[in-house]
């Protein structure tokens, strides 16, 4: 088995929300739902609306690059991504669904949480993602998942929630991850276990949303969706059957992804604005 980072969050809302810039969340009209009330649950409809606020996000790293999403959470080009998609980043480019391509500064980072926050230089009008409430998530909500798998940018997968409140262990020496050239295996503990290399020394646990939704190296820091198309966590983690792995019951996905809790990402966002390098 592997467990990867998916370099691409299913609560039911009734209301839509918006990031102010003041770091706070606040409902907004039905006019600017993400997903019409007749559509919810709707995935095209869920891909149609939030699509446009996940981006593809390609740093590059003195060994090579790394591949992996991001969420627009502000007009002016603000993106919530994983630590370990930009970790040690020399420059980062991102591209908007549209085709748009922009660079990209790193504003802060999080290494105990694995979220990190960029600004893309020259941005503006771009269409935001609507930041739901992870602590409304229940087990067996319908979710989406969007992102950059292998660099396919735009692709949609969906499924459910498993479980909630998985602890989830990653590195917070980048140098563990380095080794990798940016192809989405970075060293992960779950259950007990180490997957895709030594997590070092040197750790942090966050708690995750598990889902059956398929992820896919190139998927973290993409976005997890509700039925709603609010975000309700940013994607960071994947488990598989190893390519290699000749048993026939071993072949295939098996369904565990992971996702940092948008409510985790909101209640960071003041640090990672303030240009924190933890």
């Amino acid at each position: 088995v592997a467990i990867v980072a998916a370099a691409v969050g299913g609560a039911t809302a009734y209301g839509f929300q918006e990031l102010t810039g003041k770091d706070s969340v606040t409902a907004t009209g039905t006019s600017t739902n993400a997903v019409p009330a007749g559509k919810r649950g709707d995935v095209a409809a869920i891909a149609a609306a939030v699509s446009p606020s996940v981006v593809e996000i390609n740093a590059t790293l003195d060994n090579g690059s790394s591949t992996g999403s991001g969420v627009i959470i502000s007009g002016n080009g603000e993106i919530v991504t994983n630590n370990h998609v930009i970790a040690g980043a020399q420059s980062v480019k991102v591209r908007t669904s549209d085709g748009h391509a922009y660079t990209a500064d790193v504003v802060g980072t999080d290494r105990s949480k694995d979220l990190a926050l960029s600004k893309l230089e020259g941005a503006s009008g771009l269409k935001t993602a609507n930041l739901g409430n992870s602590s409304s998530v229940q087990v067996g909500d319908s979710v989406v998942a969007i992102g950059s798998p292998e660099g396919l940018t735009g692709t949609v997968t969906s499924g459910i929630v498993s479980a909630l409140d998985r602890d989830v262990t990653v590195p917070t020496d980048e140098s563990q991850g380095q080794g990798t050239g940016g192809d989405g295996q970075w060293p992960f503990q779950f259950g007990g276990r180490q997957f895709n290399g030594d997590t070092g020394s040197s750790t942090t646990t966050y708690k995750a949303i598990q889902t059956d939704a398929s992820l896919n190296p190139g998927n973290s820091g993409g976005a997890l969706i509700d039925a709603a198309g609010n975000i309700i966590g940013i994607n960071s983690a994947m488990y598989s059957s190893s390519q290699q792995q000749s048993s026939s019951s071993d072949a295939g996905s098996i369904g565990l992804g992971f996702a940092i809790p948008v409510n985790t990402v909101k209640s960071d966002l003041a640090k990672l604005r303030s240009g924190g390098q933890n």
